[in-house]
């Protein structure tokens, strides 16, 4: 069975690798919980014990989900700042209108910080397109044509 390699940007990837060790570091203590709950008595009334046992059933799937993004995990760096490339930061412009985006894994994408996945519809449009290009991005509104004006790691 071949597994899909899920693309990071070097930061990205060490954000993954501490968001596991704080889960990691957390779950000592939601067992400890847990077994004091437990030994509190009648586990079916006991809301503490519930709420313990929930908080570490989430710790543990964090745990299984980040290991198994880490080990499906390809780190990518540019290898140019020709083309735009996972982990290049792309300033494009319309009309007066500038913007400022990091392309970065899927995985990793978070509008707000104007990081943007290669497989969202600005991400894909602009990806293998060099400085100078004319790109048209479908939005709700229709196609709006942005003009790439620099592509840097």
């Amino acid at each position: 069975m071949t597994y899909h390699k899920i693309p990071f940007t070097k930061a990205g990837f060490e954000n993954l690798k501490k968001e596991l060790e704080n889960f990691i570091s957390k779950r000592p203590d939601a067992v400890k919980s847990l077994s004091k709950a437990r030994d509190m008595g009648d586990l079916s009334e006991n809301g503490l014990y519930k709420a313990a046992k929930f908080e570490l059933g989430q710790i543990d799937r964090n745990i299984r989900n980040l290991k198994n993004l880490i080990k499906s995990a390809k780190v990518l760096a540019p290898a140019n700042n020709d083309t735009v490339q996972i982990g290049h930061k792309v300033i494009i412009s319309h009309s007066d209108n500038q913007k400022e985006f990091l392309i970065v894994g899927e995985f990793e994408a978070n509008p707000a910080e104007y990081k943007i996945s290669n497989k969202s519809p600005i991400g894909f449009a602009l990806m293998g397109r060099r400085k100078g290009d004319s790109v048209d991005i479908k939005t709700p509104n229709g196609f709006i044509k942005y003009k790439i004006l620099s592509i840097e790691k």
